[in-house]
């Protein structure tokens, strides 16, 4: 039984988190995760949706496995691996959390670019609880979101928190309610789908640069990334459609 599958809904690939009983990680999850990316991506996908069959989006690391082989115990080199392989995918990725968002899970959220919540889910970094540091860089992405102090705060008291106080926080984007929470996510990921490919690619590019060196480490491949818009088929659409009818009926394809 895969832990992990994944299917294409039109330009949109699907990947799901099926590990019984509360997905949680370990190494075989992750290397099925960062497979299941790459296979969306071979088929073309223009944007992903990370979501899970089971009652929890994702409850934190499997303990049982510390102390054998683990993503979690290892170099900076798989660490480095795996967010290239799931924060750097050059698409746009939407997470569609629900249930227990916890540890390693709020993590493995915080690798996409969009993320929307049932407003009964829970989330939080518990690590501290069972006496572990955060260990695939959530305390700092919580603080890129939503700075250090509330990073500090959340990750050195464990406490769970509702989706709202998030989303107020600006940790996630949107809040809806559970029986939405499929609606809402695949209507984004659809949407980013079908937007300029090569346009939301630089975006991503542009955030994730400032995000790790600041405005001026995006600043300085602000032409390099302008240039591969430029030459972009999407551009050269826009540019025919906004001139011969109006930019409403401009339709990207991507490239």
């Amino acid at each position: 039984m895969k832990i992990v599958t994944h299917e294409i809904d039109g330009a949109v690939g699907i990947v799901t988190l099926a590990k019984p009983p509360h997905n949680m990680i370990d190494d075989p999850m992750i290397e099925d995760l960062m497979e299941a990316y790459r296979q969306v991506m071979a088929a073309n996908c223009r944007a992903i949706l990370l979501r899970s069959s089971m009652r929890h989006f994702c409850a934190g690391a499997e303990l049982k496995s510390f102390g054998t082989t683990t993503v979690i115990q290892s170099s900076q080199k798989r660490l480095d691996e795996f967010w290239r392989a799931l924060e750097d995918v050059p698409i746009p990725t939407v997470a569609a959390l629900n249930g227990g968002v916890l540890g390693g899970g709020l993590e493995l959220a915080l690798t996409c670019d969009i993320i929307v919540a049932a407003d009964t889910a829970f989330l939080g970094q518990v690590e501290v609880t069972v006496g572990l540091l955060p260990l695939l860089g959530g305390t700092q992405r919580i603080a890129e979101r939503a700075g250090s102090g509330r990073a500090k705060e959340i990750a050195m008291l464990g406490r769970r928190h509702t989706p709202e106080a998030f989303e107020r926080w600006g940790i996630i984007n949107l809040v809806v309610p559970e029986a939405d929470l499929a609606t809402a996510s695949m209507t984004w990921a659809r949407q980013l789908a079908a937007g300029p490919t090569a346009v939301i690619k630089g975006v991503k590019m542009q955030a994730n640069l400032a995000a790790r060196g600041g405005v001026k480490t995006a600043d300085a491949k602000q032409a390099e990334i302008n240039d591969m818009i430029w030459e972009s088929k999407d551009r050269q659409r826009g540019f025919d459609a906004f001139f011969s009818t109006g930019p409403a009926s401009a339709v990207f394809e991507g490239d």
